[in-house]
């Protein structure tokens, strides 16, 4: 499953987030091409509980 949401993520040209233990409460970003990042996650979400935007906060740079 999470290589067929990163491959869609990709194919709308978004970035692709994921959470892995080894990251405590940080998220992995990764873009299209191929730059990863560890990132702070802000979901904002309507008033229907709907998410509507990803705000998300660089940590740092990770390695390819």
């Amino acid at each position: 499953m999470h290589e067929l949401g990163k491959q869609r993520a990709f194919e709308l040209g978004n970035p692709f987030y994921a959470r892995f233990k080894e990251d405590g409460e940080y998220w992995r970003k990764e873009m299209p091409n191929g730059d990863k990042y560890l990132v702070e996650v802000e979901v904002i979400i309507d008033e229907f509980d709907m998410p509507v935007q990803i705000k998300d906060t660089m940590i740092k740079k990770l390695d390819r």
